[in-house]
């Protein structure tokens, strides 16, 4: 990485200088296939030419590219010594002219880290496979450029691939003797270029829509993925959500879809969820499910699709300046995911899995060390590398839910309707957006910006409730609290709900008051002479972004009563709740545990059912009482056997309690129930153990000792796919073997040969919460090479192997001491590569005092 950073100051100062007025870019990627030959990378050519303006004729300035070699450069006309000029990041461009020409011939490199254009070869069928991930900075990595987003151009690529392959780029492509061509794009960022080539297998569409001046809009519409997933594509139901998501956001935007074509390639070893290249989205292939799934991963992937066409005009039509404004797209995008999923589609219940699951992830993340604002500081590209996180996306999305409470949807709208028009293929910040919300709500938008954008942190919100002597409500207050690390108490639009249980024993709703939150106490008249309530829910209908805290009375009948709250949002939100108070201590995990035993059974809605098997895992394996950590496994394994063996046959509720039962597996008899059902020996009715399913119960087979490497082999041969590879990959490093520890850490840590998938899936299986003994010698290791590695790898297998190899099952205090010590030590250490130890130095404190607090209420009952 060294040398790859760009910092703030200087995108600034070279936005400052040029303007760009196209790039013309030709790829040859006939190399993509065929033997190796050298000892270098495999390469292919790139030759870029770009056209651009500088306001300062004679000044300097330089472009970025990452490539093994450069073969030949020149500005306007005139030829520049690569070896002089090119420093293997960046070439330096001297004495420029008002207007100028480059063109760069480099010999480009294919990745293995998703990062680039990323190579792949399908074990199942040989076929190698294309595609690119730019973002933040990586088109660099593909052609030679101005990686800023508030550089944007028109592109024109054109590309020579293998025989029989196709190639699909951001614009309309046509092959014409043996080189495609494609249609130049709109003015757009660099990092938001693609282009994708190889014998993908491809379903193509029609979207049409008539507007009310009688005009017609007709789009293209293709999804594409390997040839071997063919046979599990949905592509009909891909079509169909992206017909309701350009529906649904025709209707409201009021700015026509304006890049032409709109493929979605479902491609092999992705980094993330997806990316929104304009007329070209990418999606990890795992959205297209090889087995039977519950309806939570459908409404996931379609809110997938849904966030990434919301980006088409918050991000694509309208990108962030610099990357301190990254929020302006992402958390617009997820916010509009949610809603559209809601007003679009069949997923009508989408509010719900933003509370309990987007939610979660913005107040994990709000309250780690590196919680940061909204609008954040992004001093440079590793930053903006790491900022693409719970604060940017679903806080973001989240406030964005409390504004449209705050302004109303319909100014709301207006406001963005009047910001793609006005700031269309340009760049904004804040302000901009701020600008016109205030002229359509005509509210004063700085105030709250200052609160909610420019500040960090959660507030907590608890009911105090009086009664009078006639047991009625006296007064009803809800009290604000902030950390000390971050003191703002903040505007809150909230929905105080109050709840009692009918003559047949439901939990429902009876009173019902909106309230504007302000400073420590806010007192709600309105609800003065209800009812007594046996619980109060200070942000019923999840209006606002904030912890919820309960009264004792209120936790007491949860504590009795929780599965009897009939609406399912709030029976969300009390779970949410509940979590909450289980990571910050005031909670005992078990007592968490004992809920989920006692609840979970009776949860309708199936991602919250799979949320709180998440939560239940995450409590036994961080933040119970060592001492009554085997004792929770096997309450745990025993309850969710129960509900396996009681869940409707052939049901999804089924289908989640057996994965769960899986995943807690430990003792004899269970690991024994796992090998016969996958022998066929046992079996439960209505239970289809499908390919998916099957490594889902090898995972916890190999890690306690039952699957050795001849019966995963022999699973490989069952499913000799890339997929098959990775879970075969993940529970060969499951094994409790310090043979298997060594090779699967050298592996990772020592060799670059794996491609990040075989990485991720390699330290997935290394780092198991069962074998703490067998890891430990590895805490010292971790810290003796991290910074070696930060040094030495992408950014993201850096990311990868800091973040999933830190010695998290090692929860003692002489591991946090180990974390300081290093902290201290590598205080000159890259400003990112500390954030993620930080991070992980945050999350083991926490399950400590998780730890402590269970250990304590464990004493107290005895």
């Amino acid at each position: 990485m060294p040398g790859e950073n760009l910092s703030r100051d200087e995108a600034r100062e070279r936005a400052a200088l040029l303007s760009v007025e196209s790039y013309d870019v030709s790829l040859d990627l006939r190399s993509a296939v065929g033997e190796e030959t050298g000892d270098g990378p495999r390469t292919f050519r790139s030759v870029t030419t770009l056209r651009f303006r500088c306001a300062e004729p004679g000044a300097s300035t330089f472009a970025d590219l990452i490539a093994p070699a450069v073969t030949a450069v020149s500005l306007n006309g005139r030829d520049l010594d690569p070896g002089e000029v090119f420093d293997g990041a960046r070439i330096r461009l001297e004495d420029l002219a008002a207007d100028n020409e480059l063109v760069v011939d480099a010999q480009c490199a294919y990745s293995r880290t998703g990062e680039g254009l990323h190579r792949f070869v399908d074990p199942e069928d040989g076929e190698v496979y294309l595609y690119t991930q730019y973002e933040p900075a990586d088109s660099r990595r593909v052609l030679a450029c101005f990686e800023q987003p508030d550089l944007k151009a028109p592109f024109r690529f054109e590309v020579r691939a293998p025989e029989g392959w196709t190639v699909w780029s951001n614009g309309a492509g046509e092959r014409h003797d043996d080189v495609w061509r494609f249609a130049e794009t709109k003015p757009i960022s660099t990092y938001i270029t693609c282009v994708v080539a190889g014998p993908y297998h491809y379903v193509t569409d029609t979207y049409t829509r008539t507007f009310a001046d009688g005009t017609r809009l007709e789009i293209p519409l293709g999804a594409l993925c390997r040839k071997g997933l063919a046979k599990h594509f949905d592509a009909d139901d891909v079509f169909l959500v992206t017909k309701q998501g350009l529906d649904f956001f025709h209707d409201h935007f009021d700015y026509p879809y304006p890049f032409g074509k709109y493929d979605q390639a479902f491609v092999p070893e992705y980094n993330l969820g997806a990316m929104e290249n304009p007329g070209l989205v990418t999606f990890r292939e795992e959205y297209i499910f090889r087995g039977k799934v519950t309806q939570a991963s459908y409404e996931a992937r379609a809110n997938v699709v849904l966030h990434e066409m919301a980006h088409m005009w918050f991000g694509d039509l309208v990108t962030m300046e610099w990357w301190d404004d990254l929020w302006l797209k992402e958390s617009f995008a997820d916010f509009m995911g949610a809603f559209s999923l809601v007003g679009a589609t069949r997923f009508t219940d989408g509010w719900i899995t933003f509370a309990n699951r987007r939610k979660a992830w913005a107040y994990r993340a709000d309250q780690l060390p590196s919680t940061h604002p909204v609008t954040a500081d992004i001093r440079d590209l590793q930053d903006a590398k790491l900022n693409f996180d719970g604060i940017t996306y679903a806080k973001g999305a989240s406030v964005l839910k409390q504004l449209v409470a705050y302004v109303g949807q319909d100014a709301f709208l207006e406001g963005a309707r009047r910001y793609f028009k006005r700031h269309a293929y340009g760049n904004t910040r804040l302000g901009d957006l701020l600008a016109v919300l205030e002229e359509t709500s005509g509210r004063d938008m700085g105030a709250w910006a200052r609160a909610w954008l420019q500040t960090a942190g959660v507030n907590a919100l608890t009911p105090q409730v009086l009664l009078d002597t006639e047991g009625r409500i006296d007064e009803l207050a809800v009290l604000q609290e902030a950390a000390e690390t971050h003191p703002q108490l903040r505007p809150h639009r909230v929905a105080v709900g109050l709840y009692r249980r009918t003559d047949g024993g439901a939990l429902e709703r009876y009173a019902r008051a909106e309230a504007d939150v302000d400073g420590p106490r806010t007192v709600v008249a309105e609800l003065a002479g209800a009812g007594a309530p046996e619980l109060v829910l200070v942000n019923d209908d999840d209006l606002t972004y904030c912890k919820i805290r309960f009264d004792d009375t209120s936790l007491a009948s949860l504590r009795a009563h929780l599965g009897d709250l009939t609406d399912p949002l709030a029976r969300a939100l009390c779970w949410s709740a509940l979590w909450n108070l289980t990571r910050d201590a005031l909670l005992p995990a078990r007592e968490f545990i004992a809920l989920v035993l006692r609840f979970a059974g009776r949860e309708s809605d199936i991602g919250v059912l799979q949320m709180l098997h998440a939560w239940a895992g995450a409590a036994l394996e961080h933040y119970v009482a060592p001492g009554w950590r085997a004792a929770g496994e096997r309450l745990v394994a025993e309850g969710a056997l129960r509900e396996l063996r009681q869940a409707e046959p052939g049901s999804e509720h089924q289908l989640a309690w057996a994965r769960f039962f899986a995943a807690v597996a430990s003792a004899p008899d269970d690991l024994d129930l796992l090998r016969e059902l996958l022998a066929g020996t046992a079996r439960i009715d209505g239970l289809e153990v499908d390919q998916e399913l099957r490594w889902a119960f090898l995972t916890p087979l190999a890690a306690h000792g039952v699957a050795d490497e001849k019966a995963l082999a022999e699973e490989l041969a069952r499913d000799d796919t890339a997929s098959g590879k990775r879970h075969q990959v993940r529970c060969l490093a499951a094994r409790p073997s310090a043979a298997v520890k060594a090779q699967a850490w050298a592996q990772v840590v020592e060799s670059d040969a794996l491609s990040n998938a075989l990485v991720e899936a390699t330290i997935a299986g290394f780092a198991q919460p069962s074998q703490r003994e067998l890891l430990a010698p590895y805490t010292a290791k971790y810290f003796a090479v991290i910074e070696r590695v930060w040094t030495e790898r992408s950014i993201q297998i850096g990311m990868d192997i800091v973040r999933g190899l830190f010695p998290s099952w090692q929860d003692s205090p002489e591991t946090l001491e180990a974390t300081d010590a290093w902290l201290a030590a590598h205080e000159q250490a890259a400003p990112a590569l500390r954030r993620l130890v930080l991070e992980a130095r945050d999350d083991l404190a926490r399950a400590l005092r998780g730890q402590a607090c269970d250990a304590a209420a464990a004493d107290a009952d005895r």
